[in-house]
């Protein structure tokens, strides 16, 4: 174990997992003058970020060593596990750190990797901060992030976060975090899969996309996440910024947490989107969703 002592440890902050989200929240922690360490599973992820004055670490032990704070940003609960537990990460972390898991990895999951945790180093903070946002905000600094977990831990993470987000909503004991992002990202889901299937219907009955804008666009109808990926529906542009099979795997994981019987929508939707990543659509954006609906565009 190592110890992180005076200022300069605490500023310098460790980014596991440098896909989409994660390479951006190193930049932005790079640009705000944090000393920034960052790894991920893939080598070739991580060489632009060198460039911008990251520091690469080789392996992940050596990215958290003397980080006042770790971000992990890894796309499922297995992931996080196998990196920070079976590849001893957390035995390398610095004792007082703060750990802020930022991935949507589902609720029994986080509560299962802070028990964890709490028993292998019970001097290292557990933050359950998942974000709100895709590749745009996210590069922008202008995530929303959705903070449980140790009132204690606020002041450490707060510097980093106002760095990478525009807001923090702190939401009481770690899983809150994840419970909310659930419920954010079903509510985003549905209104994604209504938008691509309002424009299936509009092409049925010739009503041109257009049009279609004018009607909804300054309307109590009209959402910004609705109306961006309307527009990249109708751009056909479906390069990602918020993979579809991930949007799927929250989708899962919230039908997974809801208590009861299985919300129908939801349950719908994923049937749908299965369908989607099935055909070939997983890694395109959440907009994809709109390919596998009707005749071919």
């Amino acid at each position: 174990m190592t110890t992180a002592h005076g200022n300069d440890a605490r500023a310098t902050v460790a980014v596991i997992g440098a896909g989409i989200m994660g390479s951006a929240m190193t930049r932005n922690l790079v640009a705000a003058g944090l000393t920034t360490k960052v790894w991920d599973r893939s080598p070739s992820a991580t060489g632009p970020l060198a460039e911008a004055g990251a520091v690469v670490a080789a392996s992940a032990q050596e990215a958290v060593q003397g980080a006042g704070v770790v971000i992990t940003m890894l796309p499922t609960a297995g992931v996080v596990e196998s990196v920070i537990f079976d590849g001893g990460v957390a035995d390398a972390f610095a004792d007082g750190c703060v750990w802020a898991q930022m991935g949507t990895i589902g609720v029994e999951e986080t509560l299962r990797v802070r028990d964890r945790l709490a028993a292998d180093r019970p001097g290292v903070m557990f933050v359950d901060a998942p974000v709100s946002g895709s590749k745009e905000p996210a590069q922008q600094g202008q995530l929303l992030i959705l903070a449980s977990g140790p009132a204690t831990a606020a002041d450490a993470v707060g510097p980093v976060f106002d760095v990478i987000g525009r807001k923090t909503v702190w939401l009481g004991e770690a899983g809150k975090g994840s419970q909310v992002k659930l419920v954010v990202n079903a509510y985003m889901s549905i209104l994604i899969e209504g938008v691509a299937e309002t424009m299936e219907l509009a092409d049925r009955l010739d009503i041109g996309h257009q049009q279609l804008a004018e009607v909804i666009e300054g309307g109590p109808l009209d959402a910004p996440i609705a109306d961006a990926k309307f527009h990249k529906m109708d751009r056909r542009d479906f390069a990602a910024e918020f993979p579809l099979e991930w949007a799927l795997k929250d989708v899962d994981l919230a039908i997974g947490a809801a208590r009861g019987d299985t919300p129908p929508l939801l349950a719908a939707l994923s049937r749908q989107w299965h369908s989607a990543v099935a055909a070939g659509h997983g890694r395109e954006d959440v907009s994809a969703a709109r390919l596998a609906l009707g005749r071919p565009m």
